[in-house]
């Protein structure tokens, strides 16, 4: 890279190397022009008008790329299925949106080589959180003004041995939760049930038809039962909740087991939520909701379940992994999801 004298008229196309200062007395004093702009046609007149009929440029080598030019190829090569960003660079800085609804994931492995190159940055929200339509989800730049080509080339290097690259949104891949409502004390009328207000919102919040409530007292024949039937209306989740403790009377983990689900996942590194269930049949889940997504606003449940309705299969590791940042901070006013709560 060269810094040369140009007169403007011989500038266009060029690159500028440091500000150019407009001041309008009492109104106004700044950058009218900002270094790393590069120089159009219709700039000249106002360049003249600051004054500036010469100016420092910069020339770049061969084997360089100004920031704009190494920010779109670095979005190009970061950005997967359902990730969008604006064609507008600013400051050598692209921003990344959410071309639909869905769960977000990250490469943390790529995204993490790429930031190891010492002069690229990448950053992203959190990885497997349900984000909206054209929310903001991660941000690029290179850190000079210049920068190799071979440096670029590396992180297009990086993207391409991973089959979805860095950024993707899956979107939601089920339609339609069931719900069903255990313990005696509510099935006989004993006390009011609380599980369904809680759930229902939450499962509605992704777009789910949902069907029920069916209510069950404490009998393994009688939750399996309603669970098939939820099953044969042609629910692709189902939640089940209550009776998920060590107490004898507490059988809905045992109902669900004898329903011979491929994967069975009793217990989760969360608080509030260690006595989660995770079940898989075929292409439908079960989860089992412990007591404490009654009075708890955030629990085991949202963290999974936003992976769930796109599409994911848990396995224990995913579950494990939960404990780090799995315990709730019990804030006085709950901002979930903008929050640290299980996004290790």
């Amino acid at each position: 890279m060269k810094a040369k004298v140009v007169p403007v008229e011989e500038a266009v196309g060029m690159v500028l190397a440091h500000d150019q200062t407009e001041i309008v007395p009492g109104q106004f004093k700044g950058a009218r022009f900002k270094k790393g702009h590069i120089i159009r046609e219709e700039d000249i007149p106002k360049l003249k008008d600051l004054g500036k009929y010469h100016i420092y440029v910069l020339e770049l080598e061969k084997d360089e790329l100004h920031e704009d030019d190494a920010a779109i190829r670095i979005a190009q090569a970061v950005a997967g299925e359902g990730v969008k960003w604006s064609s507008e660079v600013r400051e050598g800085k692209i921003n990344f949106q959410a071309s639909y609804e869905g769960l977000l994931k990250i490469d943390k492995e790529g995204l993490f080589e790429i930031n190891m190159l010492g002069e690229v940055s990448l950053t992203t929200k959190h990885g497997n959180i349900w984000v909206k339509s054209n929310e903001f989800i991660a941000g690029t730049r290179v850190i000079p003004l210049v920068v190799k080509k071979s440096l670029i080339e590396e992180v297009e290097r990086i993207c391409a041995q991973r089959p979805h690259k860095i950024l993707r949104i899956i979107p939601r891949t089920i339609n339609k939760a069931g719900l069903v409502i255990t313990g005696s004390e509510v099935f006989y009328g004993r006390i009011e049930d609380a599980f369904a207000p809680r759930m229902i919102p939450k499962l509605e919040a992704f777009g789910l038809e949902v069907e029920g409530p069916l209510f069950a007292p404490d009998d393994r024949d009688f939750i399996k039962e309603n669970v098939k039937k939820l099953l044969d209306k042609g629910c692709e989740l189902i939640l089940v909740t209550g009776g998920m403790s060590v107490d004898p009377d507490d059988v809905t983990k045992v109902a669900i087991r004898e329903l011979n689900p491929e994967i069975y996942l009793y217990g989760a590194p969360v608080l509030p939520g260690n006595m989660f269930l995770y079940a898989s049949l075929g292409d439908r889940t079960i989860l089992g909701v412990p007591a404490c997504a009654m009075y708890f606003k955030v629990t085991v449940l949202d963290i999974v379940l936003p992976r769930v309705v796109a599409g994911e299969k848990l396995k224990r590791e995913d579950i494990a992994s939960l404990g780090h940042g799995g315990y709730c901070y019990t804030c006085a006013e709950c901002r979930y999801p903008i929050c640290p709560f299980g996004k290790a």
